[in-house]
């Protein structure tokens, strides 16, 4: 769990740094399925490109990048 409470922060503030450079991405949270040993990060950006960046800068490796929609009532 310190990992990935690490890794959480440097996402947020990697997220922070490429909006104040133009380049708009936002982490919004992460779900652990500790069974699975899988964590699956949601982030906000305008293009798959930004959330590449990110995890690349934040070091957080990941598999794939996905679209997501809100379904949220």
């Amino acid at each position: 769990m310190d990992q990935l409470a690490a890794a959480q922060g440097r996402a947020i503030d990697a997220g922070k740094t490429m909006t104040a450079q133009g380049k708009d991405v936002r982490y919004i949270r992460s779900l652990f399925v500790p069974g699975e040993a899988r964590c699956m990060c949601l982030f906000e950006a305008p293009n798959p490109q930004n959330v590449k960046e990110l995890n690349e800068t934040a070091q957080i490796p990941f598999s794939r990048i996905v679209e997501a929609m809100d379904l949220t009532p």
